[in-house]
């Protein structure tokens, strides 16, 4: 009787999860043949399925993919990170790295409160641009409140398509930013590690310098993967005992335990390189399915209804991080 109820689950499942890893596979085949990034290719298909009736066969299957897998997806992100390659670089990119989230986050929730938008945008915005884009906002989101007093699924959206868009202007703009600066291979790779948003944008500008500019790039970019553990758990912390618009308290994050226990075993070096290359990319596979299921669910009508002033909030954070950031370096210079 169990196993038969597990069965009917899982078949529950089946259709939605096949959409969802569908679109992704398309927005996969995309990026390999046109410049452009996955997570973005991954919205705009799945946006394009809206169509598909939301309360049918395929609904368990999306919110599976856009909850669960997007959980599981954030966990394995824990592989990518060491203590050691964090500290190797010293004691500006670690002061960056918190002083610029604490900076967007607090940005966010002041401008949000400004421009008639709620405290919980501008903390979600201010973790995409301060932490790791796309990533970021998916795993924030996950334990933010959802209704009047929370987010909404297109708030999410626009988010994930807007630090991308920026993302990829940055990848372009900020290494020739770096030169115009003045800044040694070193200083450019932690400027840009400490403010593009997404992790490939990062690998790809920095790399466009130098093998030095992107391997200084990459580890900053890296200490910032690792903010998500203080940043949610906080969050988790202060939510823990308020009751959310739809439903019980916030409770522990469970996928941020598994993060932690990632990054503490790689850490001591106990994970292969061939292993941990191999989680690392299911673990941006998953984002990937996971993206595409809050595509499907999300027009882009609805999209458009966020509107001007939640893309000042995320276009300001990001220049005040990357005006920031140079202050930083020109100053400990």
């Amino acid at each position: 009787m169990i196993t038969a109820l597990k069965m009917d689950s899982v078949r529950d499942l089946v259709p939605g999860v096949v959409l969802c890893g569908t679109v992704a596979m398309a927005a996969s085949f995309l990026t390999q043949h046109y410049t452009a990034p996955v997570m973005l290719f991954a919205l705009l298909l799945g946006m394009a399925f809206n169509f598909v009736d939301p309360a049918g066969k395929f609904q368990p299957g999306v919110t599976f993919s856009s909850k669960t897998l997007l959980r599981l997806g954030v966990a394995l992100l824990g592989v990518k990170v060491t203590l050691a390659n964090m500290m190797g670089l010293g004691v500006l990119p670690v002061v960056l790295t918190v002083s610029g989230v604490l900076l967007t986050m607090g940005l966010g929730i002041a401008m949000a409160r400004l421009l008639g938008r709620n405290s919980a945008f501008g903390v979600l915005s201010g973790g995409a641009v301060g932490i790791c884009g796309a990533s970021a906002a998916l795993a924030i989101s996950s334990v933010l409140p959802r209704g009047d007093k929370g987010i909404s699924e297109r708030d999410i959206i626009f988010t994930v398509v807007l630090v991308t868009a920026l993302s990829t202007i940055a990848m372009v703009l900020y290494p020739i930013f770096t030169r115009i600066m003045g800044l040694n291979d070193t200083q450019a790779g932690i400027f840009i590690g400490a403010t593009v948003h997404d992790v490939a944008q990062v690998v790809g500008a920095g790399f466009s310098i130098s093998d030095v500019a992107g391997n200084t790039a990459t580890i900053v970019k890296l200490m910032r993967v690792a903010m998500l553990v203080p940043v949610i758990a906080g969050l988790t912390i202060l939510l823990r005992n308020r009751a959310t618009a739809e439903g019980p308290p916030v409770t522990f994050p469970l996928f941020l335990l598994g993060f932690i226990a990632l990054m503490t075993v790689n850490s001591l070096g106990l994970i292969p390189e061939q292993v941990a290359g191999v989680t690392s990319d299911a673990s941006r596979w998953l984002l990937v399915v996971a993206i595409a299921g809050l595509g499907t669910k999300t027009s882009l009508g609805q999209l458009l209804e966020v509107g001007p002033r939640a893309a000042a909030i995320i276009v300001v954070q990001t220049l005040a991080l990357a005006g920031f950031a140079l202050a930083a370096l020109l100053w400990w210079s």
